[in-house]
């Protein structure tokens, strides 16, 4: 049995790692620094091919930037056991063609629920289909999508 693509939402600080510096980093980096466990569970469900929303977080940009894709499932970080951090690894897919606010989201009635508004504090969210689909409507896409938008 073939396991359906899951979708996620790895949110991060612009001034700590940023869209410009993973798509600067060859497009591929291991994403760390998780120590929450309910986000690390979250992490050790994501598999290979899967995609994940990059979303920058913090006082000034609370927006979708991008979307990257799992390309390593979890491991143990440097140094660690596999009771340690976690880490997977991702690479940059691409950018939204249009940023995609959290007050745009929290505005639009086909998001009403999702987990990012009940806890707003956590770092790796699973993303259901759905809502999946619709941020990406909200944003026109992202670039590598494989969707021609066109100039109507």
């Amino acid at each position: 049995m073939v396991k359906e693509k899951q979708y996620w939402l790895l949110k991060t600080e612009p001034g700590e790692w940023s869209w410009e510096d993973q798509a600067a980093n060859g497009g591929v980096t291991k994403w760390d620094g998780v120590k929450n466990k309910q986000a690390q569970k979250h992490l050790k469900s994501m598999k290979v091919g899967d995609l994940c929303f990059f979303y920058h977080s913090g006082a000034t940009a609370r927006r979708v930037v991008g979307v990257v894709s799992v390309v390593r499932e979890w491991y143990a970080a440097e140094g660690g056991d596999k009771n340690s951090e976690v880490v997977v690894d991702v690479k940059a897919v691409g950018e939204m063609r249009r940023q995609v606010d959290l007050k745009d989201m929290k505005q639009d009635g086909e998001l009403k629920g999702f987990v990012m508004f009940r806890q707003p504090r956590l770092s790796v969210l699973p993303v259901p289909e759905k809502v999946w689909e619709r941020i990406c409507e909200l944003g026109n896409g992202f670039e590598g999508d494989g969707i021609d938008i066109g100039d109507d």
